[in-house]
């Protein structure tokens, strides 16, 4: 898969970047899951590899540290998964978010609150997501999450 900005993204990807950081992840999770069922297994090793070296960084914190290192990916700053997270390709970054959202998944990484609620003005934001192709989905995310770190 190779990175390329999709300009029919660029509403979406500004809306989203206008959210809260917790509204961001929750909104990164929610996008795992529409994605999920289309994403093809077993990226190369030139993404996973790396990819996994920060995501593994991210696992072996606390659930509290879990919480503010994806808070931090997202704000950027200046720790050590920051940088490990800055130097990534576009791809290995999705690949972290993905490991993250299958860590949520199987309960190896903090998990969204069960009772939390997407904030208003996060429904028209969805729904324009939504009507993108998954080529597109795909795109959004490759883009929100390097333009993160």
């Amino acid at each position: 898969m190779t990175y390329t900005v999709d300009e029919s993204t660029r509403p979406a990807l500004e809306r989203f970047q206008s959210f809260d950081v917790d509204t961001q992840l929750a909104l990164l999770w929610y996008g795992y899951l529409d994605l999920k069922p289309q994403l093809k297994p077993a990226p190369p090793d030139s993404v996973e590899t790396p990819g996994r070296a920060v995501f593994d960084h991210i696992q072996n914190l606390s659930q509290q540290e879990q919480l503010q290192a994806q808070r931090d990916l997202i704000k950027g700053g200046n720790s050590q998964i920051n940088r490990s997270y800055k130097a990534l390709s576009p791809n290995a970054k999705l690949e972290v978010w993905l490991l993250l959202a299958q860590g949520i998944e199987n309960g190896t990484i903090i998990s969204v609150p069960s009772d939390y609620q997407l904030p208003n003005g996060t429904d028209e934001f969805t729904a324009q997501v939504k009507k993108l192709e998954f080529d597109q989905r795909l795109n959004f995310m490759l883009t929100a999450v390097q333009a993160m770190g």
